[in-house]
């Protein structure tokens, strides 16, 4: 299976020896530390070796999970693109920062956001990749009132074809600028040309966000074929066999199950090589000691578990369960791990708490800052998780909660239906890989309960009256909701109410 280790290992000695620069290094801010958030998109959990995975070649996310901590129960609490970069950027939940579903904007007058409390502070702050905030049409570049605080934007917004020559950023001037190599290592050499041309007088913070391993979308090559969706550049694609591939222990391994894994896993190693040049450079500028440095991901992908038609958007781990690892060596232990239920909510305000930043700001999430510090593992008792809707999508709505033994959601037909994927319970202690779907089990009926009940209480806490595509559409302001930035859904939803009482 790492026939190809050796090779990616020295390719990425070779990368370090290449980029050493004369740079001057970044002095160590006492009280400020610096920040960098590094993303990958669609990458579940279990697809790196630092969460258990012995065929998937990522040493240098491996090495970072050694150096910091590892949650392994973090959740993306909407497992989309677009939320949960709304839920970032904001510590709100979606239907009051308006990027309730994908392409609708991250209202920018609802909360002081992210990188608008760290400039307040002194911080330069910048966003280097996939951005899905912007609403309406992808194809054209991030105006001025919609960058949220950001002093630098290189972004082609949400574009799908990664490779070299397609590629593309919407540079100052408006226009569309081509990489010459893969995206994720274009959008590297921007990070790592910011990070030199800092200001070193002032703290940083950086958001690196890349697309990879998200699947691509159907492009002619330049022999005229289709490519494969989720393949990507020959050298990476080199370091696996793929018929010694393994594929989820829910599904049947097939010559197609072995080529997604493949070109997946492929994607994975490259962003890992990326990730290891992004952390050599913050070696160069003397910068680590003193960086809250985070790696996470956007949600997870199903690859065809459970029958699942779509990547993301279900409440299964493989969807919803994404890697969480953080470095800050002057607070935070090394070679730690944690079982603490965090949640897409709670990491701006367990962020800024990490940085010692106070806001007036009530946030829907929660600081676990002190939590993390003191080990304290039950600081919080459940996660809320759901799916919205608009229009005639494959996806069905669902609202749900994660606790440390339970993982739950309801939205499904009534009757009792095993292929559901919306009506699930799973044992999360006796059924790892939840295989076993005990929604309908008459055994579990006041367990169903009592996680229903924990439903409803994060529900009415915004007003959400089990919302469907229908509702939505009759609250949508005129100008439609991928251009709407005035009004939040729940304000509409209040202004609007109909349809019963709240849960």
């Amino acid at each position: 299976m790492k026939k190809g280790l050796f090779l990616f290992v020295l390719a990425a000695i070779i990368a370090q020896v290449s980029c050493k620069n004369q740079s001057s290094k970044i002095p160590q801010h006492k009280n400020k530390p610096n920040l960098l958030i590094v993303l990958s998109d669609q990458h579940s959990y279990d697809m790196l070796g630092a969460y258990g995975n012995n065929q998937v070649i990522t040493p240098n996310l491996d090495h970072f999970a050694s150096e910091g901590i590892r949650f392994d129960m973090a959740f993306s609490n909407q497992p989309v693109c677009t939320p949960f970069r709304g839920m970032l950027l904001s510590g709100m939940h979606p239907l009051k920062n308006g990027a309730f579903v994908n392409d609708k904007p991250l209202l920018p007058n609802k909360t002081e956001l992210l990188a608008e409390v760290l400039k307040a502070n002194g911080y330069q702050t910048a966003y280097v990749g996939k951005w899905h905030l912007l609403g309406g049409n992808r194809e054209r570049p991030i105006p001025s009132e919609m960058r949220y605080g950001f002093d630098t934007v290189l972004t082609n917004n949400c574009h799908v074809d990664f490779r070299p020559g397609k590629a593309f950023f919407w540079n100052a001037e408006g226009n569309k600028e081509y990489f010459d190599k893969w995206e994720v290592y274009g959008q590297t050499d921007q990070a790592m040309q910011l990070l030199d041309n800092f200001n070193k007088d002032k703290p940083f913070a950086l958001i690196v966000s890349w697309h990879p391993p998200h699947d691509w979308g159907k492009f002619e090559g330049d022999d005229g074929k289709m490519h494969y969706r989720y393949d990507t550049l020959e050298e990476l694609m080199e370091l696996y066999e793929r018929d010694s591939i393994q594929v989820r222990p829910d599904l049947k391994s097939s010559p197609d199950r072995r080529r997604m894994y493949h070109g997946h896993m492929a994607m994975i190693s490259g962003v890992d090589r990326a990730f290891g040049q992004l952390m050599d450079k913050l070696d160069k500028i003397g910068a680590t000691e003193n960086t809250l440095t985070i790696f996470s991901a956007d949600h997870g992908d199903m690859l065809e578990s459970f029958g699942a038609r779509l990547p993301k958007q279900y409440p299964h781990d493989y969807s919803a369960r994404i890697p969480l690892m953080m470095r800050y060596p002057q607070k935070l232990k090394k070679g730690a791990t944690t079982s603490l239920l965090i949640g897409t909510l709670d990491f701006m305000p367990t962020i800024l708490g990490l940085m010692d930043i106070e806001t007036q700001q009530d946030y829907d999430g929660v600081n676990l800052a002190t939590a993390i510090l003191n080990g304290d593992e039950h600081a919080q008792q459940f996660i809320p998780t759901w799916v919205y809707r608009t229009g005639d999508n494959t996806n069905e709505d669902w609202r749900g909660v994660v606790t440390k033994d339970f993982s739950f959601a309801y939205g499904g037909a009534d009757e009792p239906d095993m292929s559901s994927l919306s009506n699930v319970l799973f044992d999360r202690k006796n059924d790892p890989y939840q295989s076993n779907n005990l929604f309908w089990d008459t055994n579990y009926a006041q367990v169903k309960d009592s996680l229903i009940l924990l439903t409803q209480k994060w529900m009415k806490e915004y007003e959400d009256t089990f919302y469907t595509a229908s509702d939505f559409k009759r609250v949508e302001p005129k100008e439609g909701w991928a251009q709407n930035r005035v009004k939040s859904p729940f304000e509409l939803f209040r202004e609007n109410r109909k349809g019963g009482d709240l849960p």
